[in-house]
């Protein structure tokens, strides 16, 4: 079982739930801040190809 733990997104309109979100300004800065976050929460990033990247903690 695996659980999203964070979402990066440069879009407002197409993210929402109940993991913490990060919005971005740009590609660059959604892949950069999605990587920092890989390695401070120990997961797994996951590039949804939408503007969307996912942070997850596989168990």
């Amino acid at each position: 079982m695996a659980n999203i733990v964070a979402v990066v997104s440069s879009n407002r309109d197409v993210t929402g739930g109940g993991a913490p979100i990060f919005f971005a300004a740009s590609e660059q800065e959604l892949e950069q801040t999605a990587f920092l976050l890989e390695k401070i929460l120990n997961a797994n990033a996951h590039n949804l190809k939408n503007g969307v990247i996912i942070l997850v903690n596989h168990l």
